[in-house]
């Protein structure tokens, strides 16, 4: 999607911190952290959110979240660490691209908000 923050990021017309990438996904650093790790998972084909994906995007919502586990192993945060989806603006959701939340390398709080 040509105006979408993430698919240009993945295009590389945005610079980012890349830390992870494959055919699926593309992972980077979060430009506003709410923790040590704050990495953004992100599928490379476009879909706003988790609200309108269908059972054909079952698969790779539950690779998204092995990524997720292979960084948090890469970055020995195995000890805790929250993986989040935003799902609308009143979650905080702001660029409308499915992506998931890698927070860790700190306490959390619960509940979360």
């Amino acid at each position: 999607m040509s105006d979408c923050l993430f698919c240009k990021i993945i295009a590389g017309q945005i610079p980012s911190k890349k830390v992870y990438e494959d055919d699926l996904v593309y992972a980077f650093e979060d430009i506003q952290p709410a923790a040590p790790t704050h990495v953004l998972i992100v599928p490379k084909r476009h879909f706003a959110g988790l609200k309108e994906a269908t059972p054909e995007d079952a698969e790779i919502i539950g690779y998204m979240q092995l990524v997720a586990a292979k960084i948090g192993r890469e970055r020995n945060i195995e000890d805790g660490y929250r993986t989040v989806f935003n799902v609308g603006p009143r979650s905080g959701q702001s660029v409308f691209h499915l992506h998931l939340h890698l927070l860790g390398g700190r306490d959390m709080a619960w509940p979360p908000g």
